[in-house]
């Protein structure tokens, strides 16, 4: 069973480069995508609903912006859409799918630069954090084997980003962005990646559209698949996969093993 995540950067702009192809050859049983920028009935057809998949979206209230959306071989059995706080449901970036005793939950963290670059931000981000939490710590308590996966728009340690030393009073390497990332894992958390391949250097997935960049590698590592302790066990492998185009974020994964959901 293969989980994939994907901040596509534009679902609409994703999908003329080869979205539905990558899709289908995915392997994927479920797929969560992130920056949608687009409405369900501003798609067409063929991506929102494609053949073979069960999907779901919640899009901002902000037209073209922000927006998570979920596709799945399986229908979930039931979706929870947002955060019961106005303030961060606004901008769509969550929804919680279950499959059984698995529950998924697909989302989009907020950057914490303002419009004027600068971290204005980053305390709307923070709260953000810690409000999923408590939501997803509940789950936990509940039984259920908890997956978090999305854009963080957080590189945790110096080994994933390019350029520490530059980025120090950059968002999403700010040192209580990067401390809220160590309270999620303090409290049992478990970065899945990182669980496979705690010391590998390069691994990145987001890169700057500035000329050359990618193909230089100077990048950062700001998507994650979040295991809870009693997920953990059925998850057989993580991946990033800088090879897949059509976004400035490239997809990464997780191999699990099906009983996760019984």
């Amino acid at each position: 069973m293969r989980v994939l995540s994907w901040n596509v950067n534009g679902l609409r702009a994703c999908a003329k480069k080869g979205w539905a192809q990558w899709l289908e050859a995915s392997e994927g049983s479920i797929v969560g995508v992130q920056e949608v920028r687009a409405r369900r009935e501003q798609l067409p057809a063929e991506i929102a609903e494609p053949p073979g998949w069960s999907s779901h979206f919640i899009a901002a209230e902000r037209p073209g912006y922000s927006g998570v959306g979920l596709f799945s071989r399986r229908p979930a059995d039931d979706v929870r859409e947002g955060m019961d706080e106005p303030r961060f449901d606004a901008e769509g970036r969550v929804q919680i799918a279950r499959f059984g005793r698995l529950r998924v939950a697909n989302v989009y963290f907020p950057n914490g630069s303002g419009r004027d670059r600068d971290n204005s931000r980053v305390p709307y981000k923070l709260d953000f954090y810690r409000h999923l939490f408590e939501i997803l710590q509940r789950l936990r308590r509940s039984g259920a084997r908890v997956l978090v996966m999305g854009d963080f728009n957080t590189a945790h340690r110096d080994i994933d980003l390019a350029r520490p030393k530059d980025n120090r009073k950059t968002s999403g390497f700010l040192p209580e962005e990067c401390a809220e990332v160590d309270r999620w894992l303090q409290r049992g958390w478990v970065d899945t990646f990182r669980h496979f391949r705690p010391e590998e250097e390069g691994a990145y997935t987001w890169w700057s559209q500035r000329q050359g960049v990618r193909e230089r590698n100077v990048g950062w590592r700001i998507d994650y698949i979040l295991a809870s302790p009693s997920a953990l066990p059925f998850v057989r492998a993580a991946a990033v996969h800088p090879q897949v185009m059509g976004s400035d974020h490239c997809p990464i994964s997780v191999v699990l093993d099906p009983a996760i959901c019984g």
